[in-house]
């Protein structure tokens, strides 16, 4: 028969042997090798019983990440289908006025724009010197780029090149301080020059007369003269104009519509179809 009370080792021995025991472990851990294969065994032991621990979690966020995924694709081919109907609308408007344009061009017996040639090129770099805005593209004399070749992305115009190299040139943004872009008001058709600021957000049209048509939101497009930039591509929208009557002009300010910070692909431009071969042409003179 088992006793009720039975004499058992005090509180403190029993503490001081659970301090004896840890020491020993802890020294023979320090000292030998034998310690860390047992707890490689223990590990490779725990390790499936871990696993199924986190299976019912991981399950569970793969079905919410699938059923997050399936929604935002949902959602994004909504998107996609609203803004191809959009788009089929502007081609058929497009087809109208392309058709329209032709019949007053007839009756104004001019010549028809050629379709310019257009090649994309990548961002490689960015200049680090503050005050100069310029990047760097993946294309060069090989691709037969020239200077001054207009540069736009897929909101308005970016700039223009400078000396190509064999494989990669500079961009010249219209924001750096010694750009100048001709451009018009496309609501009143009055012609002016955009001159960049040295900010990346920030153009100026200087010589403004104080009585010129134009208000904040106007938006601003190339106007073709200096045959340098085709003509009607977006480059700004105003956003701020300054009437001085103590002096002559008025200054205006307007933000690009290219997103200047944060470019990726770019579209170098070429003039029409018949001055591309003049241009090449001009390029390899000058290349001696």
């Amino acid at each position: 028969m088992n006793p009720i009370f039975v004499r058992r080792p005090s509180l403190k021995v029993r503490f001081s042997i659970a301090i004896g025991l840890s020491l020993s472990l802890m020294a023979f851990d320090h000292f030998t090798d034998t310690s860390a294969i047992v707890r490689t065994y223990l590990t490779s032991i725990i390790s499936p019983v871990l696993y199924l621990a986190d299976a019912p979690q991981e399950a569970i966020e793969s079905v919410a990440l699938r059923i997050k995924t399936k929604e935002s694709l949902m959602e994004e081919n909504a998107l996609l289908r609203q803004f191809q109907l959009e788009q089929n609308e502007k081609l058929q408007q497009f087809a109208l006025l392309q058709q329209e344009n032709k019949k007053l061009r007839a009756l104004l017996n001019s010549s028809p724009r050629h379709q310019s040639k257009s090649m994309v090129a990548e961002v490689m770099a960015v200049s680090k010197d503050r005050f100069s805005h310029q990047v760097v593209v993946n294309r060069g004399t090989l691709d037969k780029v020239y200077e001054g070749q207009p540069v736009i992305d897929d909101l308005g115009v970016v700039g223009q090149l400078l000396t190509p190299g064999t494989t990669t040139t500079h961009v010249l943004l219209i924001t750096d301080s010694t750009q100048a872009i001709p451009i018009r008001i496309e609501r009143t058709g009055v012609r002016a020059i955009a001159e960049g600021t040295g900010n990346i957000d920030r153009i100026k049209l200087n010589h403004i007369p104080h009585s010129t048509d134009i208000r904040v939101g106007d938006r601003l497009i190339t106007s073709g003269l200096a045959q340098r930039f085709p003509e009607g591509y977006p480059v700004g929208v105003v956003t701020k104009i300054i009437r001085d009557e103590g002096r002559q002009f008025s200054t205006v300010f307007a933000r690009p519509v290219a997103q200047l910070d944060r470019l990726k692909y770019l579209l170098l431009l070429w003039g029409a179809v018949d001055d591309i071969g003049e241009a090449v042409q001009i390029e390899e003179e000058e290349n001696g």
